[in-house]
């Protein structure tokens, strides 16, 4: 019996990574040109970066995350986010050339706060000297 590739666990597409990279992007240009009727969203939009945008399969739903530069929480940006989605929608429909328009939704990307968790417990091992036992 084989196996299909269409696992939860399975790579990304070539065509899901070039998407996600186009619509990174377009997001990353919205936020750097600041045109929101909001204020968290206008005075913080350049404090924030979109490290990685990853599409469903179907390219229909999108997940961007993002990283403050500041290290400050992200929650109350990220739901801001997510409440003006709509105008990320509309520039990424002109900026791609997609049948649909993925729905994206904003996390936080926590990966760079595990990658140092990790590196702290690694330094926190201690090797005794004489291992020979």
């Amino acid at each position: 019996m084989r196996h299909s590739n269409k696992s939860k666990n399975a790579e990304p597409s070539q065509r899901q990574r070039r998407v996600g990279e186009q619509i990174r992007h377009i997001i990353s240009e919205v936020l750097h040109r600041g045109h929101f009727d909001s204020e968290l969203l206008f005075n913080k939009a350049n404090t924030v970066s979109v490290s990685e945008v990853v599409p469903s399969p179907d390219l229909k739903h999108a997940r961007a995350y993002v990283i403050s530069f500041n290290g400050e929480n992200l929650d109350t940006l990220i739901d801001e986010l997510n409440e003006h989605a709509h105008v990320f929608q509309k520039e990424i429909a002109k900026g791609t050339n997609l049948k649909f328009t993925p729905r994206v939704k904003f996390f936080t990307d926590n990966s760079f706060d595990e990658a140092q968790h990790i590196e702290n417990l690694l330094r926190g091992v201690h090797i005794p000297d004489d291992a020979e036992e």
